[in-house]
């Protein structure tokens, strides 16, 4: 089987296991926020490794960069879900660190992605 380049990112790997921890936390969120913060964040969640993706399949660098950016602002649109999660008490003080920390180092690495691209222009 063929594996595709951003298969191969550590990025997106880590991007693809916080997708699962969210989707497992918000499995345990009132009923009453399934269209509400439970869609918000999970669509957020996703959209950071699915911008990654996309972005490889792109020509330039620059355009490759840009999607870093939409994935980097999908990350911290994420962390806001879980600050507000966390708030209405979904989810614990531990539960939102762990994902608060995997998220800085997402953001981290996307950083890195994106100056890299950028500096081979």
């Amino acid at each position: 089987m063929y594996i595709f380049s951003f298969e191969k990112l550590d990025v997106w790997q880590n991007s693809r296991e916080l997708i699962l921890t969210i989707y497992k936390l918000t499995a345990n969120f009132p009923p009453t926020e399934t269209y509400g913060i439970t869609s918000q964040i999970k669509r957020s969640v996703s959209s950071i490794a699915t911008n990654i993706a996309e972005g490889t399949s792109r020509n330039t660098n620059k355009d490759k960069a840009h999607f870093l950016t939409i994935s980097f602002s999908s990350a911290t649109e994420t962390l806001n879900h879980l600050i507000i999660s966390k708030d209405l008490d979904y989810i614990t003080e531990e539960e939102y660190f762990h994902c608060r920390e995997n998220l800085e180092k997402i953001c981290n690495q996307i950083n890195s992605l994106k100056k890299y691209y950028l500096s081979q222009q």
